[in-house]
């Protein structure tokens, strides 16, 4: 009798040893990240407005995607903790990396703002262009030539 417990405890192991890769399977595939869709008139809205279109999180990464226009320069920016990915939808700018940051000042954890750049790398920005800002290096649309309309990929 104690040789059919143990045949019989053993064939159960085993059992369960052989379901347990199809329930991690399932468990996994029930927890897969959903698919985000925009279509382009809700993109279009979107940068009517500005502002964030999504944000969320893919492995440790956060990110945000936002629609932003400017009709003129802005101030220098530099993010302790956020890579900017810049696409360009429409107009140009001359957008400025690097170099010093004139009147610096903090004015919110881990992020600076500033005046202008001294000695910082020009570039001539169209539609179509991406440009990629590593964290902690200072960013500032120097001129612009509006309507200037740009997508915004921001992660941390």
């Amino acid at each position: 009798m104690n040789t059919l417990k143990y045949v019989l405890l053993g064939l159960s192991v085993i059992a369960v040893m052989m379901a347990w890769p199809a329930g991690v399977r399932a468990a996994k595939q029930a927890s897969s990240p959903k698919v985000e869709y925009y279509p382009h008139q809700q993109v279009a809205a979107a940068f009517a407005k500005g502002g964030t279109l999504a944000d969320g999180k893919s492995g440790r990464a956060i990110y945000t995607v936002m629609t932003a226009q400017r009709e003129g320069p802005g101030e220098v920016e530099v993010h302790k903790l956020d890579t900017d990915i810049f696409y360009i939808v429409k107009g140009t700018a001359t957008f400025v990396t690097g170099g010093t940051v004139v009147d610096a000042r903090h004015t919110a954890p881990n992020e600076t703002r500033g005046q202008s750049i001294q000695g910082g790398t020009p570039h001539h920005l169209a539609p179509g262009d991406l440009i990629i800002i590593p964290h902690g290096v200072p960013h500032w649309y120097e001129a612009v030539q509006p309507p200037f309309h740009y997508l915004v990929i921001k992660v941390r």
